[in-house]
């Protein structure tokens, strides 16, 4: 539906606002049922935007034709901007993955040796079935339900507090029974949907002649984020409840009796949850629930072991984004043969050509694959892939689809696929494998188009700077319209709208005051940036999330680590060709003693600060943005919150990789050899040259038991 113009609300006379609030409400209701019915769109969420505050507009001058259908009158209607955005009180983290029997046997190593337990030691793990759906938080206070909110990218979450009022209330209670509940309860889990219930949904909507969901997990999510309250309770979803979130007082010592205190609470946890003594039992029961699997009345794609003693748990810690005490032990991936039609090229940010398998369609576990990475030009020679071939593919879980291998008999017709020369861009640049490497890379660096586009859609992105409004689309029109070529020009958009040969964006097709407003405001919401969330943007080979958050931490004020990079970028062009962080220079070997990091990163960022044209983006992003310096974790009244720790020998009362993660969670910088800048040397038995050099720089040096009397044990 083409709109014509508007006429500005205070012109409109009373029968055209009741006109046009009539229009308002059939467009309006029929783009929710496209969007969140049947997921398929037909306008951004700009323009779906620009409606509603149309609608706003004539409703707050005309309040007296305010119509019975009208958007805002909507049970439990979101705001046109969509759900409201709740920060976590603590971070919703995301599981590590094993995918195979050694994996869970690492998993188990790994928590021996940073506990320092004995080889013999039963380690008491609570195994759960890894339910397929939705993962969402419930806060009570005062023993009341307030609200609920989804992981989203596990630091906020979107509000959906009135679609879970909608849940069972023996699954999902309004008031927690019992006595003695802590003043603030979060409680973790799982949204989802019964396998006939999901049936019953698919069969309705194909009788209704509307588009099925993939699998209950879609159906489920897609459910629970409906504007619409009344249309999520038509669905009949259901919870699992399986962890605690922020609580205002301890309630157990174990996850097994947290579990059974929710039940005494009136949650609905899983009764196929077990105790499991040791490896061998959770193995033995994730073989088990493997086995009962297709008999259940929900869909799991594995199990999760969690470790039971919640002190171990708080010791372990996590690392990245994922806890050291627990682990998805994922079921073995599905497979289905198909026919390869065709073989792609995709240009990633950093110049590197993927080819991508472009597939007869074909289900694999509930979802429809028609595309498979082929990953690089070895892959495909070392399996002989051509195109025409019948292939088996993979997927498991929210993997990408893989090409597993080619069904041996080549069909007729079947013919070999050469890796293109140059980049598939409009300049078609020259492409270069280096010696001794499996990826090929464009040559244009930046002045390819391809590897432009992906570098901008990485910096506004959901995990960089999350700027709503500027998709792949509307991207790469600004590209070709000449307004932006690097992340700085984006904030430029508004002081050159209208210049550049450019008319106002306003004035574009398919645009319109209220868009072009809605994203200049979008873009001026981030002109303030977290500090980790800024150093993932830049798009610096080799660092990601978990990477920009250890340096955030590190360094914690971004000028201080600009400098750095920068010094880090010159001592390494001085001495290329050093093996040894100490022999390139002191910056360079500070960050290479970071944990995590190590040469080939910390040349990858020299690389990066070496270039002219990045030193100038990051510059004049820090022209127009600012970042926020990262706070010290848990570091509040901590005696080492900002000082330099080096560990050195072997420690008794715990480990070393325990003694570090510790002294992190207090605020401190742990390094990995002793400078002037270091402020405690932790010396433990046998300990060499480190101590040594600590003498010799003067450093302070404790002993294991003064470091604990320093930190409070």
């Amino acid at each position: 539906m083409t709109r014509a113009p508007e006429k500005p609300v205070a012109a409109l006379t009373p029968a055209e606002a009741k006109k046009e609030l009539a229009d308002l409400a059939r467009e309006i209701a029929r783009h929710d049922r496209l969007y969140y019915q049947n997921d398929a769109p037909e306008i951004s969420d700009a323009d779906y935007d620009a409606l509603r505050r149309r609608n706003d507009a004539i409703e707050a001058r005309f309040p007296a034709l305010i119509r019975s259908d009208s958007p805002n009158r909507r049970i439990g209607a979101a705001p046109a901007t969509g759900f409201k955005k709740i920060t976590h009180a603590r971070p919703m983290l995301s599981l590590d993955n094993a995918m195979e029997r050694e994996d869970v046997v690492n998993f188990f190593g790994r928590i021996r040796r940073f506990l320092n337990l004995p080889d013999d030691h039963a380690i008491e793990i609570v195994a759960e079935p890894k339910i397929d759906g939705l993962s969402i938080t419930l806060r009570y206070e005062d023993g009341r339900f307030v609200g609920g909110a989804t992981r989203g990218d596990g630091t906020t979450g979107e509000d959906v507090t009135e679609n879970l009022r909608t849940l069972p209330a023996h699954e999902l209670p309004r008031q927690i029974k019992g006595r003695r509940v802590p003043d603030v309860v979060e409680v973790r889990g799982e949204v989802y949907m019964r396998r006939d219930e999901f049936a019953a949904l698919n069969e309705a909507r194909r009788a209704a002649d509307e588009p099925v969901f993939a699998n209950p997990r879609n159906a489920a999510a897609g459910s629970l984020r409906q504007m619409d309250p009344e249309i999520t309770a038509s669905r009949k979803l259901h919870l699992f409840s399986y962890a605690a979130g922020e609580m205002s007082e301890e309630v157990a010592k174990t996850h097994w009796d947290f579990l059974r205190k929710l039940k005494d609470w009136g949650f609905a946890v899983n009764d196929r949850i077990t105790r499991c003594h040791g490896m061998d039992d959770a193995l033995a029961f994730y073989d088990r629930i493997g086995n009962d699997r297709a008999d259940l009345d929900y869909e799991i794609d594995g199990v999760v072991y969690k470790v039971n003693r919640l002190d171990w748990q708080d010791r372990l810690g996590m690392v990245s984004r994922a806890p050291r005490w627990a682990i998805a032990h994922k079921f073995p991936a599905q497979q289905a043969q198909t026919r390869l039609n065709a073989i792609e090229v995709n240009v990633g940010r950093t110049g590197i050509l993927t080819p991508v398998a472009i597939l007869e369609p074909v289900g694999i576990g509930g979802v429809m694959v028609g595309r498979a990475s082929l990953h690089n030009e070895d892959e495909i020679v070392r399996k002989d892939i051509r195109v025409g071939d019948t292939l088996i593919v993979q997927r498991a879980g929210d993997v990408i689809p893989q090409v597993v291998g080619v069904v041996t008999s080549k069909p007729r017709g079947a013919h070999r696929w050469k890796f293109p020369t140059r980049c598939p861009c409009p300049l078609e640049t020259p492409v270069l494998r280096k010696e001794g490497e499996a990826a090929t890379r464009c040559t244009g660096e930046l002045a390819c188009p391809y590897q432009q586009l992906e570098r901008l859609r990485h910096f506004v992105s959901r995990d960089a700077f999350d700027i709503d409004g500027l998709g792949y689309e509307r991207l790469a029109l600004f590209i070709e319209k000449g307004l932006i070529e690097s992340p700085p020009d984006i904030f430029d958009l508004e002081r050159n709208d209208g210049k550049k040969g450019q008319p106002p964006l306003a004035e574009w097709e398919g645009w319109g005051e209220q868009s072009a407003d809605n994203l200049f405001r979008a873009i001026d919401r981030r002109r303030t940036i977290a500090f980790e969330r800024f150093i993932n943007a830049l798009g610096i080979n080799q660092v990601g999330q978990a990477t920009a958050k250890l340096l955030a931490r590190h360094y914690r004020d971004p000028a201080l680590w600009h400098a750095q990079m920068r010094e880090v970028a010159k001592e390494r062009a001085k001495h290329p060709d050093a093996t040894k962080p100490e022999e390139v220079g002191e910056a360079y070997a500070e960050l290479c003693h970071i944990g995590g990091i190590g040469m080939s990163m910390a040349d990858d960022i020299a690389a990066f600060f070496r270039e002219k044209h990045n030193q100038a983006v990051v510059d004049a992003l820090e022209e127009r943005v600012e970042i926020e310096p990262a706070a010290a974790v848990h570091a509040r009244g901590s005696p080492i919150a900002d000082k330099t720790v080096v560990f050195t020998g072997t420690l008794e009362k715990m480990t070393r990789q325990e003694a570090k993660a510790r002294a992190e969670s207090l605020g401190a910088k742990v390094a990995g050899s002793v400078s002037k800048k270091t402020d405690y040397v932790v010396v433990g038995a046998d300990a060499g040259s480190k101590a040594t050099k600590a003498t010799e720089l003067g450093v302070k040096m404790l002993t294991e038991d003064e470091w604990l009397a320093l930190i409070g044990g």
